[in-house]
């Protein structure tokens, strides 16, 4: 039988991994979250990101570079989650009059619409991922995790 003392050993030596296994885990549990959400409007959770960063804009273009930079996965095509946002009537993407190899890419009225729809839904699904923690805890947790990415 292990003592106390062997146990705390145990748990200090596999600490990062045990850290990191519950970042990843966390982080997949909020994009579920997130993503059953959205299931409604038929977008996903990398389409979404991409109409809010266009709404923010307030009707200012935003290029393909730019939008890719703002993703929370690195991973995602930006060029393809464009396309489908397009052919859904949800942005535009012209050719710059002033430089013709630049994309403007907007937001239109039809994304405006869906996006005031989501809006209040998704904020409901943030309270609730975040609903267990205080405002003390979320300010901390949110330090930890700047920390550990800078």
């Amino acid at each position: 039988m292990s003592s106390n003392n062997e146990k705390e050993k145990s748990v200090e030596h596999n600490l990062p991994l045990t850290t990191i296994n519950n970042l990843l885990s966390t982080g997949n549990w909020v994009y579920e979250k997130s993503a059953e959400q959205l299931k409604q409007y038929a977008l996903s959770v990398e389409q979404y990101n991409v109409l809010l960063l266009l709404k923010k804009l307030n009707g200012e273009p935003a290029n393909l570079n730019t939008i890719q930079n703002s993703m929370t996965s690195k991973m995602s095509n930006t060029t393809r989650l464009v396309e489908k946002l397009r052919l859904k009537g949800l942005l535009t993407r012209e050719q710059s009059i002033e430089n013709r190899r630049k994309v403007e890419i907007k937001i239109t009225d039809k994304g405006l619409l869906l996006f005031a729809q989501m809006e209040s839904a998704q904020m409901k699904t943030e309270k609730e991922i975040v609903s267990k923690l205080t405002k003390r805890d979320l300010v901390t947790l949110n330090k930890l995790l700047n920390k550990l990415r800078s």
